[in-house]
């Protein structure tokens, strides 16, 4: 088996590496400073404005198609570009991207929606789970009535990722009240924050926050379906699904630079007359947290190595998001620890790792799902042990 990166994903890497360094580390000490007076750490404008400028070092649209002007890179070079990310706490993303299930929009939509999403120009978000829901992703209770040529969308959907800031949602529906959603009885719809639904914050223990969006006989248009009719549910399982495998490599970058951040306090830090990473106690939480750290790694590359091969990565991608969730959260544990009182102060990013990296156990489907589908997996025997989907 080789484990070694070829000389472009290496280069690709690096110069990822590079960006991240130079362009937007240096607006960390800024960022924690506006999060304590309970600010956004980066501006919508600052965002766009570093997003632009990595467009010129190449980096726009990781996975977006070459017609459409986007990379299209490998899975595999995104994790690395995603654990590049990872190494700094500033909310930064590469620009370029759109949910991927816009790209079953029809032609009128895709200009109205698709482009301008791609382009940074427009915000969406997606809206899949109701209050009362949580991981039933089928438990979808918001009704949408079709009066004439529009739709009726009356209900709410709640922990929506860029609930706040979209200028419009991709709505999952209640069509056919008869059927399951999952069989055919909930469709998607392209709902624009000016057909009148609106967002309500929900507050967090991280930075920033999702929101509640609540519709009110909402009127959508007709031609505003996205995909078919009883499609809803499918198109937003593909969504659910799309990527799990980035989720972990994010964690990936943040327990290297937690770890870096300890064991260069243990170095440095004396008690007693001598360093702290002289007592044996630091030692043993460095070293469980680089073997959990590496095993989260191979785990997380295979599932990525596994999607290029066109390959089924449900189970892959399950492993690395269970395994790389738990394994960030005890990285960044241990490192609170081993700087003590400092490490619980706001003066370092350690507290706001701690309360960030809790979030990774919870959404994109909870460890207990997680759980769910492996051993699932394994007693239909749609899997074997140490193998891979038929």
């Amino acid at each position: 088996m080789d484990f070694s990166l070829t000389d472009e994903e290496r280069a690709i890497r690096d110069t990822a590496r590079q960006f991240i360094t130079r362009e937007v580390m240096p607006l960390e000490q800024e960022a924690l400073l506006r999060e304590r007076r309970h600010k956004t750490g980066l501006e919508r404008s600052e965002l766009r404005e570093l997003q632009l400028k990595a467009k010129k070092f190449g980096f726009w649209g990781l996975s977006t198609p070459e017609e459409y002007g986007g990379m299209d890179l490998p899975a595999v070079v995104q994790s690395l570009i995603w654990t590049e990310i990872g190494r700094t706490f500033v909310q930064f993303r590469f620009g370029g991207e759109a949910d991927n299930i816009l790209y079953y929009a029809n032609d009128e939509q895709k200009k109205e929606y698709l482009l301008p999403t791609i382009e940074g120009e427009r915000i969406s978000c997606f809206a899949i789970t109701e209050p009362g829901a949580g991981s039933d992703a089928a438990n979808i209770k918001l009704r949408a009535q079709q009066d004439g040529d529009d739709w009726v969308l009356n209900g709410e959907k709640t922990f929506i990722t860029n609930g706040n800031d979209a200028d419009f949602a991709i709505v999952v529906a209640v069509t056919d009240p008869s059927r399951r959603a999952s069989d055919g009885g909930a469709t998607a719809f392209l709902v624009d924050r000016s057909m009148g639904w609106r967002s309500e914050f929900i507050q967090t223990m991280g930075e920033g926050g999702p929101a509640s969006l609540i519709f009110d006989d909402v009127r959508v248009p007709a031609r505003n379906m996205l995909g078919e009719l009883g499609q809803g549910f499918e198109l937003g399982m593909k969504w659910i699904g799309r990527g799990r495998y980035l989720i972990p490599s994010n964690a990936l970058g943040i327990a290297e630079r937690a770890l870096g951040m300890a064991i260069e306090y243990a170095n440095t830090r004396e008690t007693f007359g001598r360093r702290i990473g002289d007592n044996q106690a630091i030692q043993w939480m460095l070293a469980d947290s680089e073997v959990e750290l590496e095993a989260a790694r191979w785990l997380i590359l295979r599932a990525a190595w596994t999607v290029d091969q066109g390959w089924d990565p449900r189970h892959s991608s399950s492993m690395a998001k269970l395994y790389g969730a738990g394994m960030v959260n005890r990285v960044v544990d241990r490192v609170m620890q081993i700087h003590g009182g400092m490490g619980y102060t706001r003066e370092l990013p350690i507290e706001r790792w701690y309360r960030q990296v809790r979030l990774l156990r919870i959404y994109e489907g909870t460890d207990e799902m997680q759980r769910l589908i492996i051993s699932r997996d394994l007693l239909r025997g749609y899997t074997k042990i140490g193998g891979h989907l038929a």
